[in-house]
């Protein structure tokens, strides 16, 4: 266990993890349009300890764990009106990056809202928590989103640091439902933790990462993290020096949570951060 871990309180909760379907014969995939079966694995929940970071914060960084905690004030507050959100507020999500990765370049390419309120009917951008250990990308599928967003530029655009990095913000107060949890990096072992699995479009294929249950994994998280704050969470990274290229992540009922808990609410905003450095 990390020196960091050993400081930190936990709590113990069932994270869901990836096992294929008995007897398949195909690689692990998923249907992203109507189909059945929609997939060909499942999820089996395993008790982990989750560490909360609270007070502890600047010890987890981007680049060594694979996700850090932000301050960061917006000015927008309804994240009701997807115009103002691409106009608005991706302009403070590309600052923010800016500023805090020294990138030259930020490409935002969409965003999800998730409000996972009872009785009410979601827009089509809106979804509930993922409750699934996963990465949003595999390192294929980070390069491919640089040549969807970027077009001629990308063969250019590969030849330097290249990350995907989520910004995500609770946009109703604390977090008291459905926190995030994360795996830090340096317990991720690639070979043998990491599923590639396809997501089939009915134009296109994708690929993201889904995660088995290893007792070496160690998962953070922060307590009522609140809506003047962010995560940024690293998804894909093409620099191969040691640094965090990737982060388990998933959303956990956490047993502390009191029954009148309101459901949380939340904006996650993907982004393609290009940085002057030589892979």
């Amino acid at each position: 266990m990390s020196a960091a871990a050993t400081q930190l309180a936990p709590v113990r909760a069932a994270l869901n993890f990836f096992e294929p379907e008995p007897n398949t014969t195909e690689p692990p995939h998923q249907y992203m349009y109507e189909h059945d079966p929609p997939r060909n694995f499942r999820d089996v929940p395993r008790e982990v300890s989750v560490y909360d970071i609270r007070g502890h914060e600047d010890e987890f960084t981007l680049d060594k764990n694979g996700f850090q905690v932000v301050k960061h004030v917006t000015q927008e507050k309804a994240f009701d009106d997807d115009a103002k959100i691409k106009t608005g507020y991706y302009k403070e999500v590309e600052e923010l990056l800016k500023q805090v990765t020294g990138a030259h370049r930020v490409v935002i390419f969409d965003h999800t809202i998730r409000r996972n309120i009872p009785g009410q009917v979601d827009k089509p951008s809106s979804r509930g928590p993922v409750g699934r250990v996963h990465i949003d990308q595999t390192p294929w599928a980070g390069e491919e989103r640089v040549r969807l967003h970027t077009g001629a530029e990308a063969e250019t655009l590969l030849k330097e640091r290249v990350q995907i990095i989520n910004v995500w913000r609770p946009i109703n107060g604390a977090v008291e439902d459905h926190p995030l949890a994360f795996a830090d990096y340096r317990s991720v072992d690639w070979d043998n933790d990491l599923v590639p699995v396809t997501l089939r479009y009915e134009n296109r294929n994708g690929e993201t990462f889904s995660v088995k249950y290893s007792p070496k994994l160690r998962f953070y998280y922060k307590s009522r993290i609140d809506s003047d704050e962010v995560y940024l969470i690293k998804c894909f990274e093409n620099k191969l020096d040691g640094r965090a290229r990737l982060t388990p992540h998933t959303a956990f009922t956490d047993p502390n949570t009191p029954d009148t808990a309101k459901p949380r609410e939340s904006i996650e905003v993907r982004a393609l951060v290009f940085t002057h450095e030589p892979i």
